[in-house]
């Protein structure tokens, strides 16, 4: 080993050092200092250093971390643990959260249809206006969805500002036209906004010169007039108008139900009698911890408590009550046989409030089957007789709805079989190959050429060739031959409709929408979780901005997100 003169001794060396290098010179100065090799194989059983040193020199050039992955990670840091960004107080950190990366690609480029949700969230003496997206992969065929805004709304919850600040949106993002359906609530604001402001209907024929045209003056002055920033005015028209099929049969279970229960003075001292007695286990369970810890003694379950804002938590709190020791609570036989008449409709409601595999043509069977389950239970309907004519009621319009049909029987899940009398499964055929036709039709004046020949490469398509008779044009026999075809297969996945052109395009135009507006509840709940008190100086740009950042998990499904613009303000 060799040993260096003092002179020559690096500046860094330590004391301990020194000291070593010191009695190595002058005891050993003869000693030869080998390094001792470990042994093949013994690699694994060598000592290791309890603490890892951090290695602070540059990657090799392959493993170089960008700038861009550097932001995508600190900003997933804070989005997806919903940290507080006061936590950070640094001009650095605050401009690397605004400039998170934002695709500004084209909105929706490859959909051809899709529907919005929207409703109005108030929290911190704050008004948002929510807003969400769905649609039908046209190749995978599987439910897409993302938040579109959940934006600052001020002022008075009027239906001319709805309509505004919807237009806006669906403007922004170039979907205007590709929207099948809104779907909201049945607060009398949006139901104003979307029947005011619904494109108008020019006829095919010239209107005569001399017609005098009336029109009300009321309506007139009442309608409002926008302009945009260069003072032109703005023509606002809103997508067709679904109302929320969850928040219809929650008013039938509520709102109708107890007008019947509360209709004869029977029912009405029993039915109240026993709520009263639920209610008071259900306040005494949530003030007094004895009482809470004696019902998880004998239930070994907490007492629901009912919400108005939730759906189905007053069944939910009744049931859980009936599954106490049914001797000891004989004074509530009542809810027990309101739970017992009310499960179908609460089962209903848990369906339509799907997103992933809930389509609106899911919300046609799902009623029929409803009103048949009701029936069946003649044994309680001697309270609640009236329910099944309840929920015809509230829901006449989608019974009779057309497109309501054609939802259900391109849904390869349901096709005809949820209808239960012949007469209307000849109709919804007839209806469904009507479309068809169209479609043929269409495509065949986009081209510009005569219908193609059609390949007989099944036993319905020989058929239907053999009986061709004239007056029936090819494209009749075309849309004939897929629907049969399609009604003979036995393949219930959503899938099966790559298969079959023409009802496949008919049902991503029908299916588009959701049945209810639960999704846009969803996002309001989300924002409860993003907009804590840790977080109360948060700006409503920046707020919006980490709820549908959070929303559309942008950091893990990049290829959904890229597909929209975030917000306006950057796009300028």
């Amino acid at each position: 080993m060799h040993i260096m003169p003092w002179s020559q001794k690096p500046l860094h060396v330590g004391v301990e050092q020194f000291n070593l290098l010191k009695h190595l010179s002058t005891l050993h100065a003869s000693t030869k200092l080998v390094a001792k090799k470990t042994p093949e194989g013994e690699g694994d059983c060598a000592t290791k250093p309890k603490q890892p040193k951090l290695d602070f020199t540059a990657p090799p050039p392959p493993h170089i971390l960008s700038q861009a992955e550097l932001n995508k990670l600190l900003a997933r840091y804070v989005v997806e643990d919903m940290l507080p960004i006061s936590m950070v107080e640094s001009e650095s950190f605050r401009a690397l959260v605004a400039k998170i990366p934002v695709r500004l690609k084209q909105t929706f480029e490859k959909l051809e249809y899709l529907s919005t949700t929207a409703d109005i969230w108030t929290a911190c003496n704050k008004s948002y206006l929510g807003v969400t997206a769905h649609w039908i992969n046209p190749q995978s065929m599987e439910r897409g969805k993302a938040a579109l805004a959940c934006r600052r709304f001020n002022g008075r919850h009027t239906h001319d500002k709805i309509a505004t600040e919807l237009d806006n949106i669906h403007s922004s993002y170039g979907i205007s036209h590709k929207i099948t359906a809104t779907v909201t609530d049945n607060g009398s604001n949006f139901v104003k906004a979307f029947k005011r402001y619904q494109p108008v209907e020019q006829d095919d024929e010239d209107d005569d010169e001399d017609e005098v045209t009336f029109t009300n003056i009321s309506d007139a002055l009442q309608t409002p007039v926008v302009f945009d920033d260069d003072d032109n005015e703005v023509v606002i028209t809103l997508p067709p108008h679904q109302r929320c099929a969850s928040h219809t049969l929650n008013l039938v279970s509520c709102t109708d139900v107890d007008k019947w229960l509360l209709s004869t003075p029977g029912t009405k001292a029993v039915y109240r009698s026993a709520t009263t007695k639920c209610t008071g286990l259900w306040n005494k369970a949530s003030r007094s911890t004895v009482a809470a810890e004696t019902v998880h003694d004998v239930i070994s379950k907490k007492l629901l408590v009912p919400c108005t804002t939730r759906w189905n938590s007053f069944y939910d709190a009744l049931a859980r009550i009936c599954g106490i020791l049914m001797v000891e609570l004989n004074t509530i036989s009542t809810p027990v046989h309101y739970c017992t008449v009310m499960k179908p409709l609460t089962v209903a409601l848990d369906i339509l409030q799907g997103e992933d595999h809930c389509y609106h043509g899911t919300l046609l069977p799902t009623l029929e089957t409803l009103i048949f389950k009701t029936l069946q239970l003649k044994s309680g309907l001697h309270i609640l007789i009236d329910l099944p004519e309840a929920i015809k009621t509230r829901f006449a319009e989608v019974l009779e709805s057309e497109d309501a049909v054609l939802a259900a029987v391109t849904l390869p899940k349901f096709k005809l079989r949820w209808l239960r009398t012949q007469d209307r499964k000849d109709k919804a055929k007839a209806s469904l190959l009507e479309e068809c036709r169209k479609i043929v039709l269409y495509q065949d004046q986009q081209a510009g050429t005569s219908p193609p020949t059609r390949h007989l490469s099944t036993d319905s398509a020989i058929e239907d060739e053999f009986f061709s008779f004239e007056g029936e044009d090819d494209t009749s026999a075309t849309a004939k031959s897929q629907v049969a075809d399609y009604f003979k297969s036995g393949e219930q996945g959503i899938d099966s409709l790559n298969g079959f052109a023409l009802i496949k395009k008919i049902s991503l135009q029908h299916n588009a929408a959701t049945p209810s507006s639960a999704p846009v509840e969803r996002l309001f709940s989300l924002g409860k979780l993003v907009l804590t008190p840790k977080r109360n100086r948060l700006s409503d740009q920046k707020f919006e901005k980490l709820l549908v950042l959070r929303y559309n998990h942008w950091f893990n499904a990049l290829h959904i997100v890229t597909m929209f613009y975030f917000f306006e303000e950057e796009n300028t």
